[in-house]
């Protein structure tokens, strides 16, 4: 098997991590364990894992001129972006979280026209309004009840948030991933997010009673920690040795369809008409944001 169907294959699974993730994790929340206690078992074994590999990685250190925005990166990327979506997904569907996270690209790409000036082209602003609108409806339009999901207007809107801090995240990422091995990057990132989520989730955590944790809850705690955090992180890495950015990126397209047709076979999530909608919406907007432009045709 060559190494780009190995990178194909990792970036499938990776995929499809994050679309079970949605139904999986929202299965312990809010009843068993508390969105912002989940996220300290998330930052801290996510630690514990990269440093422990990190040892098989080169032995690096952080220059003090980068401690800034190592700590901004930690903020964004392993703090608030954590904390609002697990609290968003504690609020609201797996559903609506599955395809909400999926208007990350948009956001990148709104945040790179304002932060770094990045030109945007008609069909860009089209595809960024479309997906906009695929979101806010899901926002201010969504009437649906459920007890496991006390209020989805805000949890949606925690989710949209997530996508903005993740989004601010990816762009002021990128000069510490060309210069260190991401081993050594990520053991800090999380390290960092330890104690930037610890205020938050602090009382949640000290109030879990471990002893009567049933036994998904322990097993979606481990999936959280190991597939959504590490593996995926992993995979990704690995894919992108072999595929372009803009080849991975595409996998984009089918984390809200895993993640719808999970929550459904399972009886998690049901779809109606809004959501349909919305979800049209979105990865429409984000294929118009997101595709390259063809270029001039050749001469014959």
């Amino acid at each position: 098997m060559s190494k780009r169907t190995l990178a194909i294959l990792a970036a499938i699974a990776a995929t499809t991590i994050y679309g079970l993730n949605h139904t999986i994790a929202k299965g312990v929340m809010p009843n068993h364990v508390q969105p912002f206690a989940f996220i300290i078992f998330r930052v801290g074994g996510a630690a514990l894992l990269f440093w422990l590999i990190s040892f098989f990685g080169p032995k690096e250190r952080i220059d003090k001129k980068d401690y800034l925005r190592m700590l901004l990166c930690a903020i964004l990327g392993m703090g608030f972006n954590m904390l609002v979506f697990f609290k968003g997904l504690s609020l609201s569907t797996p559903i609506n979280s599955a395809v909400l996270i999926t208007i990350t690209p948009i956001i990148v790409l709104i945040l790179s026209a304002l932060l770094i000036k990045e030109k945007v082209s008609t069909r860009k602003i089209i595809g960024i309004a479309t997906g906009l609108i695929g979101a806010l409806g899901l926002i201010f339009f969504s009437t649906e009840s459920r007890q496991d999901a006390p209020n989805i207007p805000l949890g949606n809107f925690f989710i949209l948030m997530n996508s903005v801090f993740y989004g601010a995240y990816l762009i002021t990422v990128k000069p510490l991933l060309a210069k260190y091995h991401p081993f050594t990057f990520m053991k800090w990132l999380f390290t960092l997010g330890i104690i930037i989520c610890l205020p938050f989730g602090y009382q949640e955590f000290t109030e879990l009673n471990f002893s009567n944790l049933p036994a998904n809850a322990i097993w979606s705690i481990v999936y959280v920690v190991l597939g959504t955090t590490f593996c995926t992180y992993l995979f990704n890495i690995f894919a992108l040795t072999q595929l372009k950015a803009s080849t991975l990126s595409a996998f984009v397209y089918v984390q809200p369809l895993i993640g719808i047709l999970f929550a459904t076979i399972t009886g998690k999530d049901s779809l109606t008409t809004l959501k349909i909608m919305a979800a049209s919406l979105v990865l429409l907007g984000v294929y118009l944001a997101s595709r390259k432009p063809l270029g001039p045709k050749k001469q014959a």
